[in-house]
């Protein structure tokens, strides 16, 4: 038996998808879409805008295939250009709220959502408006550093900071609400 290594065969469907082979492009999509759909969903709420900016970005990521160097994972490159797309689509729709005030952050604030489904996760998150909810998305989920999201938003590192704070105080403030309305405290 002969075992074909799963890096071999991603790289044979990139090289073919880079001359336009539609089956090629097909399987990258098909491998794909269902985890970049999850990248787009935790930058839009809304499943329908997150659909269209799910087939933006592949087709930029399908225009630029060629730049792809193999290095690094080519997931990890799918996810950057899917992240890209949705700050480009929401820095059109809104503009981060500017702040120039510094906060000291406290954790215990999102710790409580440890034993929280990922679903009523995902629908806290949903609620924050969209500011926030990009520089939440970035520090806490995508692992950027305030002063790449101050760059790739635009704005000073501090504004990001108090985003981030604003994001985290109204996480926690729905999320106590949340609580009492599913324990019948009201």
């Amino acid at each position: 038996m002969k075992i074909i290594p799963l890096h071999n065969l991603e790289k044979s469907l990139i090289n073919k998808a880079i001359v336009n082979n539609r089956e090629a492009q097909q399987q990258l999509f098909e491998q794909h879409s269902p985890k970049m759909l999850g990248v787009c969903r935790q930058y839009v709420k809304d499943l329908h805008h997150a659909e269209d900016l799910l087939l933006q970005g592949f087709l930029k990521v399908f225009k630029n295939l060629h730049k792809f160097k193999h290095e690094g994972s080519f997931e990890g490159w799918i996810r950057r250009i899917m992240v890209n797309t949705c700050i480009s689509y929401l820095r059109k729709k809104i503009l981060v709220d500017v702040s120039d005030e510094e906060y000291v952050f406290n954790n215990a604030a999102t710790e409580s959502l440890e034993n929280t489904s990922v679903e009523d996760i995902q629908k806290l998150i949903d609620q924050l408006p969209e500011g926030y909810k990009m520089v939440f998305n970035l520090y806490a989920i995508e692992g950027y550093k305030h002063s790449e999201i101050a760059e790739k938003l635009g704005v000073s590192e501090s504004t990001s900071k108090s985003q981030l704070f604003k994001a985290r105080k109204l996480l926690q403030q729905n999320y106590y609400k949340m609580n009492k309305i599913s324990n019948g405290d009201k």
